[in-house]
């Protein structure tokens, strides 16, 4: 007699749920190709600064304005960037998005003596 191999009890069933497929979320690929670019550009424009910074101190007046540029524009790629990468690590999951509603402030009990910060008297017990 052939026994069946098929567990029985309390605990018979599988502990682990079914596996599921490893898929590429285009979303998060594309943050990340976004991230890349930027931060690409931004090396190249830290460079061209530089360069400029170089030429502008040489004696080149004209210099100064695409210096100016170039810094601005490094500065808006590495801004940019950085808020990306906080929404690629929200899609994948790392961090959770903050809360829309302030935080909830203690609400004044009437007879506290006219506001302010004076201390609430009672404790636990007294504010139900």
């Amino acid at each position: 007699m052939a026994r069946d191999k098929t567990p029985v009890g309390k605990r018979a069933g599988a502990r682990r749920g079914p596996r599921k497929k490893a898929s590429l979320d285009r979303g998060a690929l594309g943050l990340a190709l976004a991230i890349t670019a930027l931060v690409v550009a931004w090396g190249y424009l830290v460079k061209t600064a530089v360069d400029f910074g170089s030429a502008a101190r040489g004696g080149e007046s004209g210099a100064w304005g695409f210096l100016a540029l170039a810094c601005a524009g490094a500065a808006a790629c590495l801004f940019v960037g950085l808020i990306l990468i906080a929404r690629l690590l929200r899609k994948l999951g790392i961090t959770s998005g903050g809360s829309t509603t302030p935080a909830d402030e203690p609400e004044s009990r009437p007879g506290g003596g006219g506001g302010g910060t004076s201390r609430d008297q009672g404790g636990r017990r007294a504010a139900r």
